[in-house]
């Protein structure tokens, strides 16, 4: 089955960010001058993607602002003759097709992927956590996309952590395969370093089934009262064959304000408007 749909979870509160994001999503902030959200769907719209649901909340009218069409920010614009900035504003009205749907009450993040059951359907879907921004020759999602086209299953993320780190995300029971893909046997949600069964992490990309969703209408609250997506995956993994592939690029967690920082700092180096004034500032600093 052909993948055309990607779902991208952006309803969290973004506390680690506060107070910076007590009126701005976090999804908002900026990488260089562009923000955290459009980098995501970018990378979306370049691996094909043709469908994209944005799942947000009540406090993030921003997001669909962003790519809506502003027709007086154009017209001044186009009145100050500037064609460059004018054609970009106007670009992320037209880049995908983009529906929004709000998540009433934050009940975890398989009861985000839920809110867009209506609109994915009986297909195969892409998932995004938007805090992971991942900079690859090949989109990270078209990676996925290619190994779920050979396998014919749902395939994960997955980036080999040190063992201390690995509390903090989900960790595969690995099958290997063959370079880089794995048999998912199982997967253990932020597990203390002794019960890690491998240094094997999911990040937030994910391509899936159909069949996630009914196990996730099906998944009872857990921690917290939340329905979690790892509890569902894990369970999906017993079903049918679920594979993980380790992904060729570098990945930033935006969602936490070093990885925003280190982001901004390596995208800019890369511009050819900014990257050599920035390395002679960063040249300039005492770094003890």
């Amino acid at each position: 089955m052909t993948v055309r749909k990607a779902v991208i979870l952006a309803a969290g509160h973004g506390t680690r960010f506060l107070p910076a994001t007590k009126a701005v999503p976090k999804e908002m902030l900026p990488l260089v001058d562009a923000p955290i959200i459009q980098y995501i769907v970018q990378e979306a719209v370049d691996a094909g993607l043709t469908h994209i649901t944005i799942v947000s909340a009540a406090s993030k009218r921003a997001l669909e602002d962003h790519f809506d069409r502003n027709l007086e920010l154009e017209e001044a614009l186009a009145s100050g003759h500037r064609e460059a900035a004018l054609r970009e504003v106007r670009r992320l009205a037209d880049m995908a097709d983009i529906a929004f749907v709000r998540q009433k009450q934050r009940l975890g993040n398989g009861h985000a992927v839920l809110m867009a059951r209506q609109i994915v359907g009986d297909e195969p879907f892409a998932i995004y956590f938007p805090d992971d921004v991942i900079v690859s020759d090949t989109p990270a999602i078209r990676q996925l996309m290619d190994v779920f086209e050979r396998r014919g299953g749902s395939v994960l993320a997955l980036q080999r952590l040190p063992r201390e780190e690995v509390v903090h995300y989900g960790v595969i029971k690995p099958e290997p395969l063959d370079d880089r893909t794995y048999r998912v046997r199982g997967i253990v949600e932020k597990p203390s370093v002794e019960e890690a069964p491998s240094d094997l992490t999911t990040v937030g990309r994910f391509v899936v089934t159909p069949r996630l969703i009914s196990i996730l209408e099906e998944t009872a609250p857990g921690r917290a009262g939340e329905i979690w997506l790892m509890d569902a995956l894990d369970r999906l993994a017993q079903e049918e064959p679920v594979f993980g592939y380790e992904f060729e690029g570098q990945r930033f967690d935006t969602g936490q304000p070093l990885g925003l920082l280190q982001a901004s700092v390596s995208l800019a180096l890369e511009r050819e408007d900014i990257g050599p004034a920035l390395k002679r500032y960063l040249r300039t600093l005492s770094l003890d």
